[in-house]
């Protein structure tokens, strides 16, 4: 471990402060057996009050209030930039993490100088439920936890390579961040929420980047306690419980994700597969969310966005063409 001894890991906490999630994670955050850390909140819950009491509550805290919901990209962003370590570990605040996490998940990054991303076994809130051991890429394109949903026996023990860490509980190093990052900004803004770990572990990918998983890093997760309307918490079919505004950036953000990632040659082999997915996709919004088709519309301008950045990123890697 000599590469990672006593570096600093900066954490970064985006929270919209929804129940005692933030609290809960900022405990966690005090019983890690890693010392040498910082805590950076972002805090996305427009709420004077809020802000207030979580400053005098965890004096330790670097607490960044906004005025507007920054959503989570841009949130990110804020916080790495006004952060300092050397790795940065990026959580929900519906996130615990056991006491060891950082100290076994900070080991990964000395095993290669080109893993930029680790993450350990993500767990639901019960202990017994995976909610991912890994990020990877489906053949529909889309974002694929390993594991998720299962019950936890004891079948992800191996630490190995993966494709991409969970966002939820993300941890990067910072050079890696600084290669991948398109203009200023080391998430895409355009985003707001949704595949923003996909679409970093895929640029990171496509310029020489690597993603490592160890198990003995352990998280647990809340599965869509700040998003998810109602009783759609740690459900399946996560679409359901969506706001109209959020269900638009989770179809939206596929597509930006494939303009920008994807090789041509991937995209026509992957083609049968996307087309499959988005009939069902679209089926769905027309039976049930037929608003949405008129939001699409009005924001194609996006999509010329992505493939603007496509051409930035095309220019430092040959992974794509």
């Amino acid at each position: 471990m000599k590469e990672t001894s006593n570096k600093i890991v900066s954490i970064i906490v985006v929270t919209r402060g929804i129940k005692d999630y933030l609290k809960l994670c900022l405990d966690s955050l005090k019983k890690q057996t890693y010392a040498a850390f910082e805590i950076i909140v972002i805090d996305n819950s427009v709420n004077p009050n809020f802000s207030q009491e979580i400053g005098s509550r965890y004096s330790e805290i670097r607490l960044f209030s906004s005025s507007k919901n920054l959503f989570y990209c841009a949130a990110l962003n804020l916080g790495i930039g006004a952060s300092k370590g050397d790795f940065l570990l990026c959580l929900n605040d519906d996130v615990i993490l056991d006491k060891k996490f950082i100290e076994e998940a900070l080991k990964a990054f000395s095993i290669d100088e080109r893993i930029g991303m680790v993450t350990g076994k993500i767990l639901r809130s019960d202990g017994k439920t995976i909610d991912s051991t890994g990020l990877f890429l489906s053949h529909w394109c889309t974002a694929k936890e390993r594991g998720y949903g299962i019950k936890d026996k004891g079948q992800y023990e191996k630490e190995e390579y993966i494709f991409g860490v969970n966002g939820a509980v993300a941890f990067y190093r910072r050079k890696m961040l600084e290669d991948i990052k398109i203009d200023s900004a080391y998430f895409d803004a355009d985003y707001h929420i949704f595949y923003e770990d996909l679409d970093v572990a895929w640029r990171a990918k496509n310029l020489g980047w690597k993603a490592y998983y160890v198990p003995r890093a352990i998280a647990y997760h809340v599965r869509g306690a700040t998003v998810r309307l109602g009783c759609g918490v740690n459900k399946p079919f996560a679409r359901r419980y969506l706001s109209n505004d959020l269900h638009f950036n989770l179809a939206k953000n596929r597509y930006l994700t494939l303009i920008k990632n994807e090789s041509y040659l991937g995209f026509l082999l992957h083609l049968p597969f996307i087309l499959s997915y988005d009939l069902l996709v679209w089926g769905y919004i027309l039976i049930f969310r037929l608003g949405l088709i008129k939001k699409f519309i009005l924001n194609l301008k996006i999509l010329k966005s992505a493939f603007e950045k496509r051409k930035l990123i095309k220019k430092r890697t040959l992974f794509m063409f």
